[in-house]
């Protein structure tokens, strides 16, 4: 269990790709819907980010993540620094990062999804990655919430 958990701190919790154009931005959309739901405001705070951010959020993505219920269209993507990952306990990068414990620490748990790029997609398969998205996310709320 990383540090932040152990405190009365909040559980910091990242997601990182290359673009932040896709991927993260939909870990993102589900990790607020789930901490608004499980009641988790105050005890859990949520970064997204990446590498080299592209200028917009993926149109794809948008399309996808509007009939899920989420209004991605208004979201721009940005910078994540190694300092800000560093100040995290979970990590969850997409399947395009070459970040490393050694880069971040050992008190990071960083967790490589594997998801491929819904850039350029057709919808039926960026649903697939949106869906398994939630899931992990689901997932990963359920892991530190039953740990308290």
């Amino acid at each position: 269990m990383s540090s932040n958990t152990e405190t009365e701190g909040p559980i910091r919790i990242a997601f990182m790709c290359v673009q932040n154009a896709g991927r993260s931005q939909m870990s993102t959309a589900f990790a607020e819907r789930e901490r608004e739901q499980r009641g988790l405001r105050d005890r859990v705070e949520i970064l997204t980010g990446g590498t080299h951010p592209a200028e917009h959020v993926h149109d794809e993505v948008i399309d996808v993540m509007e009939e899920a219920g989420f209004d991605l269209s208004d979201r721009t993507p940005r910078e994540i620094s190694l300092e800000e990952l560093q100040s995290c306990d979970y990590v969850a990068t997409m399947g395009c990062s070459t970040l490393d414990v050694g880069q971040v620490g050992e008190d990071v748990d960083i967790r490589d999804w594997a998801l491929d790029d819904p850039d350029g997609r057709d919808p039926e398969r960026v649903r697939g990655i949106r869906d398994e998205i939630e899931r992990r996310v689901v997932a990963l709320f359920n892991e530190f919430s039953t740990a308290e």
